[in-house]
């Protein structure tokens, strides 16, 4: 496969315009297009205030897909994210009144308010694109993500995610707070006008397509698939982690791989392409021990051992 003109300015175009809104975190900006090129979803998980919102709006406008916001409180119904059947009265049927899951870029803002009922109500939507509502399935409209916002789980009137949603989410990234020069830029752009409301599409949804599908074509070397499950398994049996991640992150490792090297312009994945996004992809889906937790031992940690640990293909063992 020979990668197009089109597809490496148009990733380009894609991060600076998402930049121009949220500044000095083209990282974080990367790995959310990494995510949406692979049909994932992705946490943002941060303290209020520092942009996460704003990193979905930008995101959403930046495509021209079709954008629909659920703010998560406790008394959110399963049936307020779907959609339900509601009796019309002059025709005498039922008819669906969709949710706002049935859109291409879903914002689930702070998702960890919401019980764990409605929080399941995500479950079908993020793992097999379509909802269930009263006995009929709906397919979702493609591209179709969701990025879910999670303010940190020691405040007060959260409810953590369970491991099986975790799992659904493709990525989890932060933003953290900018440095002085980042924070000083943006309020002068926020002084007179919002950057959002100036920021233009500079794709459709049918260009995301076109990404996807050459991100599918992108080659992966039998090396680096093995270089993945290595990952994988080291994080079984870490000794921090009381659980390792799922044969979903593996296959999410290697999609992402392939997609972070379409954004590096290259059409075969090299294993820095994995390291890359390894963090992002496998952090939130390793349960740490009691006595890890207790040692303030993080999840990011355990896989930046596991990186540290895993032989890289290719490369020579070094010698004591």
């Amino acid at each position: 496969m020979t990668l197009t003109a089109d597809s490496k300015s148009l990733a380009n175009s894609l991060i600076e315009n998402v930049s121009k809104v949220i500044v000095g975190k083209s990282d974080t900006v990367e790995l959310a297009l990494v995510a949406l090129i692979c049909n994932g979803h992705v946490l943002i998980e941060d303290v209020p205030g520092v942009g996460k919102t704003m990193l979905v709006r930008s995101i959403a406008t930046s495509t021209g897909c079709d954008y629909r916001r659920m703010q998560f409180t406790p008394d959110l119904l399963p049936s307020d994210v779907t959609g339900a059947s509601v009796f019309n009265q002059k025709t005498g049927n039922f008819e669906f009144r969709p949710g706002p899951i049935m859109a291409q870029i879903v914002l689930a803002d702070e998702i960890n308010r919401a019980t764990p009922k409605t929080q399941s109500a995500l479950l079908e939507a993020m793992g097999e694109q379509q909802v269930t509502v009263e006995g009929t399935t709906r397919e979702l409209p493609s591209p179709f993500m969701v990025l879910a916002t999670q303010n940190p789980i020691e405040y007060e009137g959260t409810f953590p995610l369970p491991e099986a949603q975790l799992d659904r989410f493709f990525m989890r990234v932060s933003l953290g707070y900018p440095d002085a020069e980042q924070e000083v830029a943006i309020m002068d752009r926020r002084e007179h006008l919002d950057p959002i409301d100036e920021l233009k599409p500079v794709c459709t949804p049918e260009d995301i397509a076109k990404l996807q599908a050459e991100a599918d074509d992108v080659y992966i070397d039998a090396l680096v698939k093995q270089y993945i499950v290595e990952i994988a398994n080291a994080t079984r049996l870490h000794p921090e982690a009381a659980l390792g991640v799922s044969p979903r992150a593996s296959i999410n490792l290697m999609k992402g791989g392939k997609a972070y090297a379409l954004l590096q312009e290259r059409d075969y994945v090299v294993p820095d392409d994995i390291k890359a996004i390894a963090v992002a992809t496998l952090a939130h889906r390793v349960l740490l021990t009691p006595s890890a937790r207790m040692r303030e031992v993080t999840q990011e940690t355990v896989i930046a051992d596991v990186l540290n640990q895993v032989s890289v293909p290719g490369a020579s063992v070094r010698r004591s």
